[in-house]
């Protein structure tokens, strides 16, 4: 019974205000915090006594009283709209479609003189989550260009509470219309790629809420598939752009967010090494390294790339060796992650004794056990470029590393034989 609930629930599309503000899900345990928002449970529970937050994630409020009341009655609206849309009453209940495209007319066409800016969005978003139809519907009616002009607001009065979160629901309207493939989503694309729309998404990638933040992050997302030039953005807004990625990326209950974050960085660096600069400027290789020890398969490939792509300068290798666990972490991900995994940490470990082969160095990869590991993928047979880079490591620091007590006797065999032909 609960499986059938559970896939009845990813199949439909549920009101905004039942969804949890960090998650983005369905609510099950709906609860009220001090500041009067709602959550689901066990989320604003971990946010709050986990991760050890005084925030209301929504607001931003600072939080005293961390007590959290079950919303009894927004439960009970959850269930009944459950049961109210049904596969089998949905088709009866429905408005029709020609219905919904006059609402949304008559919503685009007062948006603009609109004091209730936000309601009329969160209307036109629940709209345009419909279907594919109601999207290109609202493209065609010239839904783009108004929101466009919500959105490019803030960089006008960024002060103003209303500018703001009008701008916000728009990005939400935009993060919906691009969440299918659809041949309209270029427009959509063209459109956020310029630089105006771009600088306020970032805006808000700052400093909106959890909710609005989540939004920024998937229309990033679609821009970085799409090939969008980062350049003016990274040298107009990197540092602050780049915090705010990485505190997505190090979000353990927004999973997608985070994911989609990892993505955007790996983008982002793999576009231009002066992008790099910003992203270690802002603290991206100590949250990388941080992060990487508790990390899944997956997530873990996505950091050693962009621990990787960082190492490939200057800043980046100094910012590793002048963290104290770096090469601790990476000499045990070495066989513990993936093929892939494993040729990522060679070449981080190549980047760090080719250009910083310090005695601390040297040292910390014997202590940590990466020396031993380098060793075994010495026995490989086919010839490979990994194979190479551990050669060449052998071949230059071989004889630093055979002089410590640890060192097997075997080993320095080995070296003798086929390091100094």
């Amino acid at each position: 019974m609960e499986m059938g609930r559970s896939n009845l629930d990813s199949e439909m599309e549920f009101p905004q205000d039942f969804r949890c503000p960090i998650s983005m899900e369905l609510m099950k345990e709906p609860v009220i915090i001090s500041t009067g928002v709602t959550y689901e449970r066990k989320n604003i529970e971990k946010w709050f006594f986990s991760y050890k937050k005084k925030t209301c994630p929504a607001t931003m409020q600072n939080i005293v009283n961390f007590s959290v009341t079950p919303n009894h009655t927004l439960k009970r609206l959850i269930l009944e709209w459950q049961n109210g849309h049904s596969p089998s009453s949905s088709s009866a209940s429905s408005p029709s479609p020609s219905f919904k495209r006059d609402e949304m007319v008559s919503l685009l066409k007062t948006l603009g003189s609109s004091p209730f800016k936000v309601k009329s969005l969160k209307k036109l978003k629940e709209i345009v989550e419909i279907g594919d139809e109601m999207k290109l519907d609202f493209i065609i009616l010239g839904g783009l260009d108004v929101l466009s002009e919500l959105i490019v607001q803030i960089l006008l009065d960024c002060s103003d509470f209303m500018v703001f979160r009008a701008c916000e629901e728009a990005l939400g309207v935009v993060q919906h219309l691009i969440t299918s493939e659809h041949q309209q989503d270029s427009k959509v694309i063209e459109l956020m790629s310029k630089p105006e729309c771009m600088k306020s998404i970032v805006i808000v990638l700052q400093r909106g809420s959890k909710e609005a933040r989540v939004y920024a992050i998937s229309i990033l997302k679609k821009l970085a598939n799409s090939n969008f030039d980062w350049r003016v953005i990274v040298n107009d807004q990197g540092i602050g752009m780049f915090k705010s990625i990485l505190e997505l990326a190090s979000d353990e209950i927004a999973t997608k967010a985070s994911s989609s974050a990892f993505q955007i960085l790996i983008k982002i660096l793999d576009s231009s090494k002066k992008s790099r600069s910003k992203a270690i400027e802002a603290g991206a290789m100590c949250t990388l390294i941080e992060l990487l020890p508790d990390s899944n398969r997956s997530k873990c490939e996505k950091i050693l790339n962009i621990i990787k792509l960082l190492c490939e300068c200057a800043d980046g290798r100094v910012a590793f060796i002048e963290h104290r666990l770096a090469i601790g972490v990476v000499s045990k991900k070495l066989f513990d992650v993936s093929e892939t995994g494993s040729k990522i940490c060679v070449k981080i470990l190549w980047l760090i004794c080719s250009f910083h082969p310090t005695e601390k160095v040297l040292e910390e990869m014997m202590i940590y056990g990466a020396v031993k590991k380098l060793v075994v993928l010495l026995h490989m047979n086919e010839q490979s470029s990994m194979k190479n880079k551990v050669l060449d490591m052998f071949k230059k620091h071989g004889n630093s590393w055979s002089r410590y007590p640890c060192f097997p006797n075997e080993l320095k065999e080995y070296l003798c034989l086929h390091l100094h032909d």
